[in-house]
């Protein structure tokens, strides 16, 4: 069984639409600058792959992350050509930190704050009409577990359509946290090379409208084959081979596919060492040396996008399909020892006859997840 993607919307800090943001992944181009949300004097980091649109440059502002879910929403529902009633339609918003800027503002610096503003489905009701909003913290694999939920919605019968987003703005407690957990602090999120030393935050938006079927004269920007989740519990940090490697032979199964029909893999490439190398370890394993399918990591340009990455990474591989591009892996000069079999995309963006996509997202506790899409012809 598959399931029609029919309408996109993201926003990132290197684009403000999907198209956009492909764009300047294909031709290599970051958001990486200055740290601007708060004062950074405290940390070692002081870069980040932030949306600049604050009114007032480094003064931040609360509700960035419900303002960009909103406007990916918007994007994806008239890509779609829907109404935008959402009444009975489902919306399921994966996120990391939720609103937790707006309410470290509040505490910090008095902004006004109203706490029915930290959760989504105010915003989503009052704009929509939405009554059915659900919001999964499930670490970087969130919008990839709240799209596993759609499609048990969708074959159950308790929908027609649903609305998956994801969204994160950049916290200082969360930036914090990062900055003394992290042994060496990178000067850019560098995935599978062997200078990647951590990972920097990225903050974005992004939604898909998925439908059992699309209806007549309806655009349909790729299929879902399958969503497979697990948590293995391993550790609270570091990522369990295994547990992977359960994760996407159950998400094969799922999607009828073997590793040799995979055309594109969008790596999650966090940028820390244990995560790339276990990453890199367990595709080794799965797919024959230097003739598999082509691979990616967007986090190189966008950062990591926390919960949402998962998603944004679906609908970049989504816009691959339709086009025969992959973007490359910025500043993959020396890949890692694991990752010398693998086809990553290095340089320039490559092009390719593209049918069938992987997108992987792991997150924290072993909280795995990942995707197969299908091109839409």
């Amino acid at each position: 069984m598959t399931w029609d993607i029919t309408g996109m919307g993201a926003v990132a800090c290197v684009g403000d639409t999907p198209s956009g943001i492909f764009d300047s992944l294909c031709a290599g181009r970051d958001g990486l600058g200055a740290l601007q949300a708060f004062d950074h004097d405290k940390y070692r980091a002081r870069q980040a792959y932030e949306i600049t649109d604050r009114a007032r440059p480094g003064i931040d502002e609360p509700g960035r992350a419900t303002r960009w879910l909103v406007a990916a929403i918007d994007q994806a529902l008239a890509d779609a050509g829907h109404s935008g009633d959402l009444t009975d339609v489902p919306v399921l918003v994966g996120t990391t930190l939720q609103e937790q800027r707006s309410a470290e503002l509040w505490w910090r610096h008095g902004a006004a704050l109203d706490p029915r503003a930290l959760h989504f489905g105010t915003a989503l009701r009052e704009r929509y009409g939405a009554t059915r909003t659900y919001t999964f913290a499930n670490a970087c694999a969130a919008t990839l577990y709240a799209l596993a939920m759609a499609t048990d919605l969708l074959e159950l019968g308790e929908a027609d359509t649903v609305v998956v987003a994801g969204t994160d703005s950049i916290g200082e407690s969360a930036f914090g946290t990062l900055d003394r957990v992290q042994n060496e602090v990178p000067e850019a999120l560098r995935p599978f090379d062997r200078s990647h030393c951590g990972m920097l935050m990225g903050e974005g938006s992004v939604a898909v409208v998925l439908t059992r079927v699309a209806g007549p004269g309806s655009r349909v920007h790729a299929r879902l084959r399958a969503v497979g989740v697990n948590c293995d519990a391993h550790h609270s940090t570091a990522p369990d081979p295994q547990g992977i490697t359960r994760v996407l032979r159950e998400t094969h199964r799922r999607a009828q596919v073997g590793p040799q029909d995979l055309d594109l893999v969008m790596l999650h490439g966090s940028g820390t060492p244990k995560n790339d190398s276990t990453e890199a370890t367990v595709l080794s394993r799965m797919f024959p040396a230097r003739s598999g399918p082509l691979m990616t990591a967007i986090k190189s340009m966008t950062g990591h996008t926390l919960g949402g990455s998962g998603l944004l990474s679906l609908a970049m591989a989504a816009i691959a399909l339709q086009r025969g591009q992959v973007p490359p892996v910025l500043g993959l000069v020396d890949p890692i020892e694991e990752a010398t079999g693998l086809r990553l995309v290095r340089d320039e963006a490559a092009t390719a006859d593209l049918t069938l996509a992987q997108i992987d997202a792991f997150g924290f506790g072993g909280i795995n997840a990942a995707a197969i899409l299908e091109a839409a012809r």
